[in-house]
């Protein structure tokens, strides 16, 4: 599809992530202070990542804390949780575990804000927010507005349809009376394009604003199928009977984290953190536990 910026990954790794979900937030940011760190480098090249007082280092907006904007209704990767969830967050997830093991790395404190996924990408260009993971697209528009780490994992976007729709392949799409998305997504943005840009035109496409209100409608034959990244998708069909998935892939992205505009040292500082924790199988570890190779 068009529009995306395709960003190296440092270790190749497929998952599948997207922008679904909402909800209240779990704690509100404080947008007036600030904490600051560094990258410490070591004797043996190594590199730990401290909080410091020092004024270049990177700041965030509580100090000790790092306050993580999402949307939490988009199993496996973020989602509210029953008895605690993850640490007592009352979250969990791929992106909460990942999240949380970035703060650490900080020598900071996780902090989820669960929002909308468009208030999740605002709240980190205003400041209220440190970062935003909600399964976000590189795109030329989000550039224009906002900074993202180097991208830490590939999305598979599929389509879901009834199981005795005439809509049998990807193909059928471009029949559908009216296709399903959440608002604001690169699903969105892509499949309400024109047909001369790939898309089938905004009148055959309904903004939902989340994923699971857009499967609700297609399983009250409200629309036709609905576009959603891979690993949502098999949850709601597995969740609701009567659907499938369409066999192959809509559209393959990168997903990256977000930052505010020219908050370049909290980027770098995070950047160092992944990279750790993908060499140290930390990363990989967080996957497997939700995700299995089946």
């Amino acid at each position: 599809m068009k529009k995306i910026l395709a960003f190296a990954m440092a270790a190749a790794m497929t998952l599948s992530l997207a922008a679904c979900g909402g909800g209240s937030g779990a704690a509100s940011s404080n947008k007036g202070s600030t904490g600051s760190g560094s990258v410490i480098g070591g004797a043996d090249g190594s590199t730990s990542i401290q909080v410091t007082d020092d004024p270049a280092g990177f700041t965030t907006v509580e100090p000790g804390k790092l306050h993580m904007s999402t949307e939490a209704g988009f199993p496996p990767y973020e989602m509210t949780a029953d008895g605690g969830g993850y640490n007592g967050t009352g979250f969990e997830g791929i992106d909460v575990e990942v999240a949380d093991a970035i703060a650490k790395k900080l020598g900071l404190e996780l902090v989820i804000d669960d929002m909308g996924f468009t208030a999740a990408l605002t709240a980190v260009q205003t400041g209220q927010s440190d970062i935003a993971m909600a399964g976000i697209t590189i795109t030329e528009e989000r550039l224009e507005v906002m900074d993202f780490s180097d991208s830490y994992a590939t999305g598979v976007q599929v389509v879901i349809v009834k199981e005795d729709s005439p809509i049998q392949s990807i193909d059928d799409l471009a029949n559908a009376e009216m296709i399903g998305c959440q608002a604001d997504t690169t699903g969105y943005i892509f499949a309400s394009d024109t047909p001369e840009n790939g898309g089938y035109g905004a009148d055959h496409v309904t903004a939902y604003d989340t994923g699971s209100l857009a499967v609700a409608a297609l399983a009250n034959g409200q629309i036709d199928a609905v576009i959603i990244d891979n690993e949502p998708a098999k949850a709601f069909v597995a969740a609701t009977q009567g659907l499938k998935i369409l066999e192959g892939e809509w559209v393959v992205e990168d997903y990256a984290i977000g930052f505010a505009k020219g908050n370049d040292a909290l980027r770098e500082a995070v950047n160092q953190a992944v990279a750790e924790l993908k060499a140290d199988g930390t990363f990989q570890k967080i996957v497997d536990k939700y995700i299995t190779a089946d």
